[in-house]
């Protein structure tokens, strides 16, 4: 019997949510760039939605639909930019102000270097004390540091509305690998924009703290990118993995390698992994190729 502790987020269903905050509003229209066409997945809903503009340091830098009942983002939607990989060592970890207070500004803040964390901040949201004693997790962001290039950018991935528990070997033997592949192909091959969605699915599963259900524990984490702009003599292997390809894996200890598939695959799998409506899409059309269109002009301007 599946817990009742957040099992409402396995329904991928597009709704609007009253409980949400003028500040962190029900829309993603200030942050809407960071979707390829400016428009978010369909189909998603959690039991408590909460769409977050990430800001930090005055500037948006990427957006998060958050689940407040399971204290978990959904997804993350980004800009990949061309990177050398290496992470940030300096950041202190941050939460989201706008889930506290209608009151409060946008920019996320670093936690407080106390003991107990105040009652506000960890009714609405995760808290470190949450990964304490779960030490068979790590925090693992759904928007990495590594995809991103500017010191800030970095930075603000260090929040944890931004973060999921992953098995600390699934991390460092599936989910960081993987992670460093699509960095070296989006450096190599994608010549504009590369448009990302990094999420999950839930099993059930929590982490408990004071016998009280704290976190859903991801049963998948899943990737897509969409890079319009690619490069059309890229090698064969890699070719068909554009404009559009993705990735999924179990969350689990032991030997689960992260699955390369097409986006329709993804889609469908993730369909598969809840009770979803036939219109789940995670880029709009599918995430389309302007070489074509690049193609087709050059085509008219030849005949003209």
């Amino acid at each position: 019997m599946m817990h009742p502790f957040c099992s409402s987020v396995l329904s991928f269903l597009l709704m609007a949510s009253p409980l949400v905050s003028a500040s962190v509003s029900n829309s993603f229209k200030d942050c809407s760039h960071f979707f390829y066409m400016q428009t978010p997945p369909a189909g998603i809903k959690g039991t408590s939605p909460r769409k977050i503009c990430q800001k930090f340091a005055d500037n948006l830098r990427y957006a998060t639909l958050y689940d407040s009942s399971c204290r978990l983002p959904l997804y993350s939607a980004y800009i990949f930019k061309k990177t050398d990989g290496k992470r940030r060592i300096d950041t202190p970890w941050m939460y989201e102000p706008q889930l506290v207070s209608d009151n409060e500004s946008g920019n996320m803040r670093a936690l407080p270097l106390t003991e107990d964390t105040p009652p506000l901040i960890e009714d609405s949201q995760a808290v470190l004390e949450d990964y304490t004693d779960a030490v068979e997790y790590r925090r693992g962001p759904l928007n990495p540091d590594v995809f991103q290039s500017e010191p800030d950018d970095k930075s603000s991935t260090y929040t944890l509305t931004n973060v999921v528990p992953l098995f600390t070997d699934f991390l460092d033997t599936s989910w960081h690998p993987y992670l460093d592949t699509i960095r070296r192909r989006l450096n190599n091959f994608c010549h504009g924009k590369s448009f990302m969605v990094t999420g999950v699915t839930v099993s059930g599963a929590t982490i408990k703290r004071d016998n009280r259900d704290r976190l859903a524990i991801p049963k998948h984490v899943w990737l897509a990118y969409c890079c319009p702009r690619f490069d059309r003599n890229s090698p064969y292997e890699v070719r068909f993995m554009f404009p559009s390809y993705g990735g999924y894996a179990l969350n689990e200890q032991t030997d689960h390698s992260v699955v390369e598939v097409p986006l329709k695959t993804l889609e469908s799998f993730l369909k598969s992994q809840t009770d979803t409506d036939s219109d789940f899409t995670i880029f709009y059309k599918g995430c389309v190729s302007e070489n074509i269109f690049k193609k087709k002009r050059d085509l008219t301007r030849v005949s003209g």
